[in-house]
């Protein structure tokens, strides 16, 4: 079960704000949440030979002045790797945010998916690293399979599933390679029978579900949301989930 140490606000990738400069998944914006007293959640993708770093996106584009793909970059390139609008440099590792947190901080990791089987390193080194962290970690993804796998590489570390209506509000799917029946089951958490998660985290605009709903009373699961924005948001994550995942603005 998901310690209820994990229920409280949760900082989205840390407590970050690009207008001054501090980008989201990077060192001062994990310091910032710790700071004010939050949970921080981040994200986990896979560097080359498999290492996890702690980054969103599968390409540098967006937030940094490099290009090209995460999954190419060894050590030394995720050192010199600048951010826009900002003096950071580097790419952290997982183990080193590990080090950074410490036991100081409630960790929401989530780990991304592309679908397809992962580096053979990538989920072995998460889950070693997670094991032998000395503070409260919880992991998590969207896709099931990443969490049957950790089930059995760190069954001693809580897991969840991350879920939502997938598709945008214009009705674009968020992975168009997934089936329209394989959606219906990822959004009605119907993909977990082999690792049965010890939480959910659910899109808030999706928010209430009769899933979800099913999940908070009937399993006794909690169900954090994502990404509350604004004080509505809030209103309906008190009334429908345990804990908001926030970003923006401060609950």
């Amino acid at each position: 079960m998901l310690d209820p140490v994990f229920l409280r606000p949760i900082a989205h990738r840390g407590l970050h704000d690009a207008a001054k400069g501090v980008i989201e998944n990077t060192p001062t914006a994990f310091e910032a949440a710790i700071a004010k007293g939050y949970a921080i959640e981040c994200d986990l993708v896979a560097a080359a030979g498999g290492l996890p770093v702690v980054f969103h996106d599968d390409t540098l584009d967006r937030l940094t002045e490099e290009s090209g793909v995460v999954a190419n970059l060894g050590t030394d390139d995720l050192s010199r790797i600048r951010f826009k609008g900002s003096s950071a440099t580097g790419i952290p590792t997982f183990a080193e945010v590990l080090e950074l947190c410490g036991p100081r901080v409630p960790l929401v990791v989530e780990i991304k998916s592309t679908w397809r089987p992962p580096h053979p390193a990538f989920l072995r080194e998460i889950a070693r690293l997670a094991l032998n962290h000395d503070g409260p970690i919880a992991l998590m993804s969207f896709d099931p399979a990443l969490m049957a796998a950790l089930a059995h590489l760190a069954p001693a570390i809580p897991r969840g599933i991350v879920s939502g209506s997938y598709r945008e509000a214009d009705g674009t799917p968020w992975w168009p390679e997934l089936s329209g029946w394989r959606t219906f089951c990822l959004r009605n958490l119907l993909e977990d029978r082999g690792a049965p998660p010890d939480f959910y985290a659910y899109e808030i605009g999706a928010l209430p579900t009769f899933a979800t709903r099913f999940a908070r009373s009937v399993r006794r699961r909690p169900v954090l949301t994502w990404t509350v924005r604004t004080e509505a948001d809030r209103t309906r994550a008190a009334h429908h989930a345990d804990a908001p995942i926030f970003e923006g603005y401060e609950p």
